[in-house]
């Protein structure tokens, strides 16, 4: 621990005339889904191709009207999921298909290839920008990094303005998306200008905007400095109301999500990343959380997630990787309250609720949200061991049984209750509930085998 001294910190970036901290949040933002590249490039065994078929659909499924679907020029996989796609006809009419390539003039021409025949879809090419990449990985400088940039805007433009391609391609529109690769680790003013230099080549406008994607590749800034530095992007970006600004963060410091919140407050309109938050290294931003972030203050976000379980299951099934108990709203331990006075409290809210209109705003402690608004049920809201309180053996008893107890009876059978699972050295299930309830004068301990 003492070699913390070979780490420097971030460049300051100073921008006093923030606005984001007083903005809220009020609709959702365009979403794209990456979970069929950025989350697939990132598994020890890749998705085949039938996978990736079956999580598309769940996306579809879900509600995302852009998905990013591969990498057509990494690999065949890639190529001939991307053809399956549009040779099935398996892309609705209001879904686009993303696809990625590097800034080379064979990976764009086979990218073109796969896209043959699709009706909407979007050609996102990058190239690294960072200072520690243009100088130990690329060797350029920084009029050669924005060259590589321009020269495949510039490529990229003459096919879509070919028309003769065009019709051969027999699509009826290609938007472009260009991302500075590692954009926190790339000084803001030079991102800024590769940016623009990439503009001027595809001459966005109102009708075909240009996506400019500002990753977080690596997560170096914390929220707070990632959203001056969005806000400060889009203010002084020349063509800003002919782009889409968009935002692609990772987790490497643990606040993917809230980089993308405060991104979100400083102007950009649109968010990349995957359900659950699966990604290189720590991962991207998790989408299921900022949606239902978006769900729980009341707005809609336009993506459905009322059966949790389902995006479990596909998640796991495809990406081979098991989801924590403590995810926020998908882990299986989050609804679940073992705390004797959580018990109690969640107890209380619900008795409390019960007596409200069913069209109450949703007011539980320690329950954000209604489980029930994400395919969860009440019976593992609350969990009986040892260190639970009078509050949850009564509420389940209520729940289960109708059993209504006096204030008193619930103290005193709540020490009942927990010398009883302390004797058996285990959580108590409601049958065991009902049982000590109905015997509660008599002896209670038992051995841990029964």
């Amino acid at each position: 621990m003492n070699s913390y001294n070979k780490y420097k910190p971030f460049p300051h970036f100073s921008y006093p005339e923030r606005q984001w901290p007083s903005k809220t949040i009020t609709s959702a933002p365009i979403w794209c889904s990456v979970d069929l590249r950025d989350g697939n490039q990132s598994l020890v065994e890749p998705m085949s191709i039938d996978e990736k078929m079956e999580f598309f659909e769940y996306l579809v499924g879900v509600g995302f009207k852009t998905i990013e679907v591969g990498y057509p020029a990494s690999s065949e996989v890639e190529f001939q999921f991307v053809r399956r796609l549009i040779e099935e006809d398996r892309i609705p009419d209001d879904v686009t298909i993303q696809v990625l390539t590097q800034s080379r003039e064979d990976l764009i021409l086979r990218t073109f290839e796969a896209l043959k025949g699709a009706k909407k879809s979007i050609l996102h090419f990058y190239n690294s920008t960072s200072i520690v990449q243009r100088r130990d990985v690329f060797q350029k400088s920084e009029e050669e990094i924005i060259q590589l940039a321009v020269d495949a805007a510039r490529l990229i433009q003459d096919i879509r303005m070919n028309s003769d391609f065009i019709n051969e391609l027999g699509q009826s529109k290609i938007q472009v998306q260009y991302s500075p690769e590692s954009f926190t680790a790339t000084e803001p003013k030079f991102a800024l200008e590769i940016c623009e230099r990439v503009a001027e080549v595809i001459d966005p406008g109102p009708s075909d905007k240009l996506i400019i994607n500002l990753p977080a590749t690596v997560e170096i800034y914390t929220p707070n400095v990632y959203a001056d530095v969005v806000e400060w992007f889009g203010n002084n970006f020349s063509k800003r109301k002919n782009i889409i600004l968009s935002l692609h963060t990772h987790n490497d410091r643990g606040t993917g999500i809230a980089a993308s919140e405060l991104g979100l407050l400083a102007g950009a309109d649109r968010i990349e990343g995957t359900i659950l938050g699966n990604g290189e290294r720590t991962g991207n931003a998790d989408l299921v959380t900022l949606a239902l972030n978006l769900y729980t203050q009341g707005i809609d976000p336009e993506l459905d997630f009322s059966d949790i379980t389902e995006a479990i299951r596909i998640f796991e099934k495809c990406n081979k990787l098991k989801v924590s108990e403590r995810h926020p709203y998908a882990g299986e331990l989050v609804h679940t309250a073992f705390s004797g006075s959580h018990q109690d409290a969640i107890h209380k809210g619900f008795v409390a609720r019960n007596k409200l209109p069913k069209e109450s705003q949703w007011e539980v402690p320690y329950l954000p949200i209604d489980p029930r608004d994400i395919g969860r049920d009440y019976t593992a809201v609350v969990r009986i061991n040892s260190q639970s309180g009078k509050g949850g053996a009564s509420f389940i008893l209520e729940k289960d049984f109708g059993i209504v107890m006096t204030s008193e009876e619930k103290r005193q059978f709540g020490l009942i209750v927990k010398q009883y699972s302390e004797s058996v050295g285990r959580e108590v299930n409601s049958w065991e509930l009902k049982r000590l309830w109905n015997q509660k004068s008599e002896p209670l301990v038992e051995q841990s085998s029964n």
